[in-house]
């Protein structure tokens, strides 16, 4: 209402509050969406939501006048409207309350909404943009904010400083063929794959830094945990060995899950997961070797050398009987990046772990050590054919104060996607970025 002061302007109640104590005979004033809806004869039911929750409105049409009411009836589901009327109890209506409006305003009839069930998967991507108006959406997306707060409420409480590194950069931290390239003013420019290499910089004057920011990999893959862009938790600890941080990374998990459930059970529950299953994780989380992953795989017929890369279906079966994650560690160093520091006592391996989550979920984290020698720096950026001068600023890290330290990436939508027993990562970010689509 423009040029009306803030405090002149009506006041509107909250779904929420209808099922407060004490509503009961209220008179409230609601603005919101139609949900559901049906006439008969003169009633008319509609289901309205707002931002807190939904409420059946019961409306009479001589109680609203004729005209009036048939204007409601014309309502489409996401129509938008503003009513006065009085809480009542009902306990045939979802939650056992009602509103029996005085009045309603028609804001927006809307057109026939074309969402419905059965509709393909490629058609619903289309309409991404009114698909995610479902309450299986809107439960998923509040369960993310919650989620990404609790993280940030679980490193502020261990003193780690948020940071902001860079989006475009000029080097493709983990690898070219993985990354989005484009024109940089006539230079090659990349988005980023990771804020590690900037975060390892902000580590030295701050100790303990973190970043959540989007990454983005070129990857040609199909699968139902893979995004080209997805939400990345970044965090690097100076004065930190492999085992201390795999003792992080189980804090940070539970803390974070913990509070979920805590926070959300009404939307755990909507969407598959009793909360009490997050709130019973506890650590120590079981951590086993690459080679002892394999030999594990070897039992259950997979044929898998020294060597071989662990992928979806691996990480399923190693996962798939597991209700709570497990870390496997000390991988061999050719599938590993540059920077992961090689274990002293097996040169063929770094100290690098992931962590897995149950229930044939997989890879949810990433971490490693980061390698601070700088000759050994040098010879893996040699022999991964990467050109060391594009990267002499970051070698610059190791000949100016570097000392032990140690990182980890958390992809925000695998951790949801396990958490809310999500089919499709697609299902865990509003507009998902694939190699066969980048819009709407």
């Amino acid at each position: 209402m423009a040029g009306v002061p803030v405090s002149d302007r009506p006041r509107f109640d909250t779904v929420r509050s209808i099922f407060e104590d004490g509503a009961v005979g209220r008179t409230v004033r609601l603005r919101g969406w139609v949900l559901r809806g049906r006439s008969s004869g003169g009633l008319l039911f509609l289901v309205v939501r707002d931002r807190t929750g939904s409420v059946q409105v019961t409306a009479k049409r001589d109680v609203l006048g004729t005209e009036p009411f048939e204007r409601a009836a014309q309502l489409q589901l996401e129509g938008a409207l503003q009513l006065e009327g009085t809480v009542a109890t009902d306990p045939r209506a979802p939650g056992g309350r009602e509103v029996r409006p005085t009045s309603i305003t028609v804001i927006d009839v809307g057109a026939p909404y074309p969402i419905f069930h059965d509709q393909t998967e490629e058609f619903r991507l289309d309409k991404r943009h009114l698909v995610i108006r479902s309450q299986d959406h809107v439960a998923t997306f509040r369960v993310k904010a919650e989620l990404l707060a609790a993280f940030r409420r679980f490193l502020a409480a261990e003193d780690v400083l948020e940071t902001t590194p860079p989006i475009l950069t000029g080097i493709p931290a983990e690898g070219g063929a993985e990354a989005f390239q484009f024109d940089y003013f006539g230079r090659p420019g990349y988005l980023s794959q990771t804020a590690q290499l900037y975060l390892e910089a902000l580590l030295v004057p701050n100790e303990r830094v973190y970043a959540l920011t989007p990454s983005f990999r070129a990857e040609k893959s199909r699968t139902p945990r893979h995004l080209t862009e997805y939400l990345h938790l970044e965090v690097e600890l100076a004065w930190c060995d492999l085992d201390q941080l795999m003792d992080f990374m189980e804090r940070m998990l539970i803390a974070a899950v913990t509070d979920v459930a805590k926070a959300c059970p009404k939307e755990l529950k909507q969407l598959g997961r009793a909360p009490d299953e997050l709130e019973r994780l506890a650590v120590p989380f079981s951590r086993i070797t690459y080679q002892e992953a394999l030999d594990r795989l070897k039992a259950k017929g997979f044929d898998l050398a020294w060597g071989a890369d662990l992928r979806t279906a691996e990480e399923a079966a190693l996962t798939m009987e597991e209700r709570a994650p497990i870390f496997i560690t000390h991988f061999p160093k050719e599938l590993k990046a540059f920077y992961m520091l090689q274990t002293p006592t097996d040169a063929r391996t770094v100290e690098a772990a992931d962590l897995l989550a149950p229930e044939g979920y997989g890879e949810i984290i990433g971490a490693s050590c980061r390698e601070t020698d700088l000759a050994r720096l040098t010879e893996r950026l040699v022999s991964t054919g990467i050109d060391v001068a594009e990267y002499e600023w970051y070698l610059d890290l190791r000949r100016h104060g570097s000392v032990p330290h140690a990182g980890l990436g958390l992809g925000v939508e695998r951790v949801l996607r396990w958490m809310l027993r999500r089919e499709h990562i697609r299902e865990t970010t509003p507009f998902p970025r694939t190699p066969s689509r980048h819009t709407p």
